[in-house]
């Protein structure tokens, strides 16, 4: 086991990290901007290392400056959390060509998944279903109009190494497709320095569900179930939850066995999450494989008991899992709200600034994920959320009723959340009814 990680991340995940390293006996290094400087993990860690002033490009994106760190605290292990690096395979390299241990995935299998068209034809090959679309990407107008044609409009044109919506539009019909395509290479060029694009069959009011799947060195892959992400805004998710709603048990089966051959297809060792979207005839069709843990990870780890991040670490390791997929059970209703320091009602504006004070709920079954305290400064220059908040119940009704209460509960002053938002979404009949698709929160609730 290792002796020292470095985490190469800020925020909510950080602190995770460092828990986790924590009850493993294993110490904690984390690396701050001088924005963090006054993040309360600075100060539970075991080392704290400033690496760069406020923007990232000039302190978490800094790849030597990360490995300066690794060395100067004499880490074994680096953990990137997710966003930032956490899926450059680049990085990934370097971590290894440093001889430290990277937590996740090799940068081979990275690389191969990070390539949405390269991870499609993976797919193809481990018998996984995928949406009808072009086989392999697209290199002509004339090649995309007869693609369009076979497979019918509307057609999703989606950026080989998109992602976050970046590098996607939708063509309804052939007048339209050469500008769509033209927006969504200048677009994924622009965002990935690739522009390179593949079509797809656009489907209408998809449900978005993944499947969490971890790997060991030892040929061991299991998953942990499904979770529904289908609440969501602009492509970013809002609120997650499993088991995913009125899905029947054998795409629920399905879907999940799926996953599993898909990570055994890219030879992958550690978390993967197995994203999927589901038609309005519960017909799954993959998306892509997150390469790292996910921020809706908890909603997993609350319907099986299995510590996520204390898994990761312990595979990184050389161990093997320490559990099988017959032990592994689904049991009981998790729901996630992503707590962002934006105002909903100007269109989620981003809302940093100091909290004056915060009243964390609690009780049987809730669960809050956060680095902010009374007195710390949300800063303007990373992502807006401050927290996640979980609960875990018997039933999905239960577990809606406790995130409702929870909701009411939590008070943050000084700044807007969107923890209103949340509760307007729960009240709502569609969300009670299970009825919601990727498109429900802009139709229905800011249309």
């Amino acid at each position: 086991m290792f002796q020292r990680i470095l985490i190469a991340n800020r925020g909510e995940i950080a602190l995770r990290v460092l828990r986790a390293c924590r009850e493993l006996g294993i110490e904690s290094v984390v690396v701050y901007s001088e924005a963090d400087r006054n993040a309360p993990y600075v100060d539970l860690a075991d080392q704290a290392i400033c690496i760069g002033s406020s923007r990232s490009v000039d302190s978490y994106l800094r790849i030597d400056r990360l490995i300066a760190a690794a060395e100067l605290s004499g880490a074994q292990a680096i953990h990137p959390g997710y966003g930032f690096l956490a899926e450059n395979s680049h990085f990934n390299e370097v971590v290894r060509s440093c001889q430290f241990t990277f937590i996740g995935p090799t940068p081979e299998a990275m690389q191969k998944l990070g390539d949405k068209n390269q991870a499609r034809e993976m797919a193809i090959a481990a018998k996984v279903p995928v949406v009808p679309g072009s086989k392999g990407l697209i290199d002509s107008e004339q090649e995309a109009m007869e693609t369009a044609e076979s497979i019918g409009y509307p057609v999703l044109i989606k950026a080989t190494a998109g992602g976050g919506g970046k590098g996607m539009r939708v063509a309804p019909d052939a007048a339209t497709l050469q500008s769509a395509m033209a927006q969504a290479r200048q677009e994924a060029q622009a965002a990935f320095g690739n522009g390179g694009i593949y079509l797809e069959k656009y489907i209408d009011r998809p449900r978005h569900v993944e499947v969490q799947v971890i790997a060991d060195h030892h040929g061991n892959v299991v998953h942990l179930h499904e979770r529904d992400c289908s609440v969501q805004r602009r492509h970013q998710k809002l609120i997650e939850e499993s088991p995913s709603p009125r899905l029947p048990e054998s795409t629920r089966k399905a879907m999940c066995e799926a996953a599993v051959r898909m990570v055994r297809q890219a030879d992958y060792q550690n978390a993967a999450t197995v994203e999927f979207i589901v038609d309005q005839q519960d017909r799954f069709y993959f998306i892509e494989v997150n390469a790292r843990i996910q921020v809706e990870h908890p909603v997993s780890e609350m319907v099986t008991g299995i510590d996520l991040i204390k898994t990761q670490i312990r595979v990184a390791a050389g161990e093997r899992l320490p559990f099988t997929q017959e032990q592994v059970r689904q049991q009981g209703a998790a729901i996630e709200c992503r707590i962002n320091a934006e105002d909903p009602s100007k269109m989620f504006q981003p809302c940093p600034g100091k909290i004056e004070q915060i009243f964390v709920p609690g009780g049987l079954g809730v669960r809050f994920d956060s680095h902010v305290q009374a007195g710390y400064t949300v800063p303007p220059y990373y992502d807006s959320m401050i927290g996640k908040l979980i609960v875990h119940q018997p039933d999905r009704q239960q577990a809606i009723e406790c995130m409702l209460r929870a909701l009411r509960e939590l008070r943050v002053e000084g700044i807007k959340t969107t923890a209103s938002f949340h509760q307007r979404v729960l009240q709502s009949d569609t969300f009670r009814s299970g009825l919601v698709d990727t498109k429900w929160v802009e139709r229905e609730l800011l249309g």
